[in-house]
């Protein structure tokens, strides 16, 4: 089984979570796609803007309609800094047998040599970076030969894997910005996620 994960703070999960990872799957051949909250990501000081819960519904309602694509609460529920090697040391022990590529975007990639116990992360998963020019050089130098060019080539676990595919230019901090001005942002996430957040009055400028 290969399985490809995804973290991140999804406020609010919108298309440019969604579509690249969808259109990865092929090529990576993807068994199942695992999105994965978090509570605190380590390299943000700010709060999320909505709940845990906010977050985990609406990332679960982009996302429903999509055969084996899943969403999991565990870093929620852990209620601490959420750091990849912790949620990959449990993946791991659930399917030990699965191959585990952790998904990220190329402006991930500058900061690798600082997520905490990198090389442990190697141990157990690959890197699939998101990206629309394929640039090897972002990578950092201490973590080029890890570099595979083919998706089929890589092992289980130790690679950095480039899916050229095109992103979408779509930012969470726009979407808000958006909601605060009372601005559309139709096309921006789904129109599930949308009503969500009108119905619950998610993201509006705080009166004082």
């Amino acid at each position: 089984m290969r399985i490809g994960i995804c973290g991140g703070t999804f406020d609010p999960f919108h298309c440019g979570h969604l579509h690249p990872v969808l259109a990865a799957r092929e090529t990576m051949e993807w068994d199942r796609i695992v999105y994965v909250p978090a509570f605190v990501q380590p390299f943000k000081s700010e709060q999320a803007a909505a709940s845990p819960l906010d977050r985990f519904a609406m990332t679960v309602l982009a996302t429903e309609e999509h055969e084996e694509v899943y969403v999991s609460k565990r870093e929620l529920e852990r209620g601490e800094i959420s750091y990849t090697v912790d949620t990959l040391e449990e993946l791991h022990a659930e399917h030990p047998e699965a191959t585990l590529d952790w998904i990220i975007g190329d402006d991930n990639l500058a900061d690798l040599p600082k997520w905490k116990n990198i090389e442990r992360i190697f141990d157990l998963a690959n890197f699939v970076v998101l990206s629309r020019l394929g640039n090897h050089d972002a990578v950092p130098q201490q973590f080029r030969d890890r570099v595979t060019s083919d998706p089929a080539k890589r092992g289980r676990c130790g690679s950095i894997v480039f899916a050229a595919n095109a992103t979408v230019p779509v930012s969470s901090t726009e979407i808000r910005r958006k909601l605060r001005a009372g601005e559309s942002i139709a096309g921006m996430v789904d129109p599930r996620v949308s009503h969500y957040i009108q119905r619950n009055g998610l993201y509006r400028e705080v009166q004082t």
